[in-house]
Order: structure tokens, then C-alpha cells, then sequence
């Protein structure tokens, strides 16, 4: 039985209080005690010592999933953006092999047409302004159809040694009908059935300085050659062209631009 003691300055009322009241505060003390003591032994002790590690435990396992679920998503989301990136390669890989295909057709393209110009056309001597010859290549479009011919150029001195004649099946055009064997033409490689395009002829023009000019001179005759263009020209005034090349002073060879067939 517990003993209670009361202080000097204890409530009036407890000392004044009877005996078995004071017997049965003191019982109800005991009960409520050991009720206590009996409901605290049953928790763990883990309860007792930790009494906030379950709602940390809880707590974990919430932020394990959301942390997963995010996980998920940046998982998903890669994926997804590696796909985009393989996509735009593909994409980026046709378009370049496209581009490529269409720079290397036009590089054909023009290789042909090149070659179609170097095919039809020379590099012949072409008389300037200041009386200067420059060589320069100049275009002669084909005349013989069938796309098997080409255009060469040769020299050669006075006389030929070449019969020339008009092609009948092209108007205005000239050919050559005969080649001497042992003609300058012969030798220079020109052939039966050549069509005539162009020749070098000359010209003798009178050229009168400033100074004589002012003196009242008549001036002097100079002789110019320049690139003469048979096509469409008269027969007479192509052998005229082709004779005046005698007049040259320099003595140079005949220039003679040939379209032939391959």
C-alpha cells in the first residue's frame, strides 16, 4: 500500500479528507499505473524508442516509387529522342545522298556539253582591234547531221593540192571533192568529203597615220589576215578568200576549219 505523505502546504482538503476516501484515491492510482505499464509492454520496443521510423518508412517507399516513375519517364523520354536523332540522320543521310546525286549529275551534264563544245569548235587566230592576232576558241555548231561529226583545224602552205566543189545535199556549204596525193593539203591531213568552215584570208587596206593625215598624205597599204567563215558564203568568193592568202607578207600557212565525219 503506498504511503502518502502531505506537505505543510498541501490543500486543506486532503488532509481533512477521510480515511477511505484517501483509500480509494490511492487504489484507482494503482490500477491506472499498472494498465499502463501493461498497455506500454505490449508495443515493440522499436515503437517505444523510434516513434517516428514507420512514418519515415512510409514516407521512403512513397518517394522510391515517384523516384521510379521518374526514372520511367526520362527512360521513355531518351528512347524517344534517339529515335528523332536516328530519324533526322536517315533524313539528313537521303537528302545528302540526293544532293550529291544531282551534283554529280550536273557535273555530267556539263562534262558533256564540254565535250560537245570541244567537239564543235577550235582555237583559230582572231585579228583584234589593234591588229593583233589572238588565239581564241570559237564555236562552229554542226552542219552534218546525225551528231557523228567534229570539227578539226589544219594548216598548210599554198598550193593545197585540193579540189573544191558545193555539197549538194547541204546548199551554201563547200566540200572537198579531190585531195592531191602528194599535195600540201595531203600531207596536213586534209580528207575527201571534209566540209569547208572557215579559212584565214587577207586584205589590203590603205592606213594613213594622224601626222600624215595633216599633211595631206594618201597613207600606205597594209595587209591584214583574219578568220574568213565559209558557211553560206558564195562559191567564187570562198576561192577568192582562199587565194588571197598569197598576199600575206610573213608567208604564213592556210588556216582551214573542217567539220568531218568520224
Amino acid at each position: 500500500m503506498t504511503n502518502i505523505k502531505f506537505s505543510p502546504a498541501a490543500p486543506a482538503r486532503y488532509a481533512a479528507a477521510p480515511i477511505w476516501r484517501l483509500l480509494v484515491l490511492s487504489l484507482a492510482f494503482l490500477i491506472s499505473s499498472k494498465e499502463t505499464t501493461a498497455f506500454t509492454s505490449q508495443l515493440p520496443s522499436t515503437a517505444l524508442r523510434h516513434p517516428k521510423q514507420h512514418q519515415f518508412a512510409l514516407l521512403s517507399s512513397s518517394d522510391d516509387d515517384a523516384t521510379s516513375k521518374l526514372l520511367e519517364k526520362a527512360r521513355k523520354l531518351r528512347e524517344e529522342v534517339s529515335a528523332v536523332e536516328q530519324s533526322k540522320a536517315e533524313v539528313q543521310k537521303q537528302n545528302d545522298a540526293k544532293a550529291q546525286a544531282q551534283r554529280e549529275a550536273e557535273m555530267e551534264e556539263q562534262k558533256q556539253r564540254d565535250q560537245q563544245r570541244l567537239r564543235y569548235s577550235a582555237e583559230v587566230p582572231i585579228l583584234k582591234d589593234m591588229g593583233d592576232e589572238v588565239m581564241e576558241r570559237v564555236d562552229f555548231p554542226p552542219r552534218l547531221k546525225g551528231g557523228k561529226s567534229r570539227i578539226v583545224t589544219i594548216q598548210a602552205p599554198l598550193p593545197l593540192g585540193l579540189v573544191l566543189g558545193e555539197d549538194e545535199s547541204i546548199p551554201g556549204m563547200t566540200s572537198v571533192d579531190e585531195v592531191a596525193a602528194e599535195g600540201n593539203g595531203a600531207a596536213a591531213g586534209v580528207k575527201q568529203g571534209d566540209i569547208v568552215r572557215a579559212i584565214t584570208a587577207c586584205q589590203t587596206t590603205m592606213e594613213t597615220p594622224t601626222w600624215q593625215l595633216l599633211a595631206g598624205g594618201i597613207g600606205q597599204p597594209k595587209t591584214k589576215r583574219f578568220m574568213y567563215s565559209v558557211d553560206g558564203r558564195p562559191f567564187e568568193e570562198v576561192l577568192d578568200a582562199i587565194g588571197s592568202n598569197r598576199m600575206d607578207v610573213q608567208g604564213r600557212d592556210v588556216w582551214l576549219v573542217l567539220e568531218r565525219m568520224d
